[in-house]
């Protein structure tokens, strides 16, 4: 048995259940200053940061990401 189906949240319409998730990421976002990043995770955000300042027209724009998003389910 999942925990959705243990707690009975398989039943609740689609619209409930993202509420559900709206409210739950709501209150993770409330808390974000006390996660605790491993320092590989900090590690790889430098990385990540450090490679964005290097290379700033390395990007895929909203739209493009948006059209093959929605290419890919409507397959």
């Amino acid at each position: 048995m999942t925990m959705l189906e243990s707690l009975g949240l398989d039943r609740l319409s689609v619209d409930e259940r993202i509420a559900l998730v709206m409210q739950m990421w709501d209150s993770i976002s409330n808390e974000v200053g006390q996660i605790t990043l491993t320092d590989a995770q900090r590690a790889e955000l430098e990385r990540r940061a450090d490679d964005d300042d290097a290379n700033p027209d390395d990007v895929v724009p909203w739209e493009q990401v948006k059209a093959e998003a929605l290419a890919r389910w409507s397959r």
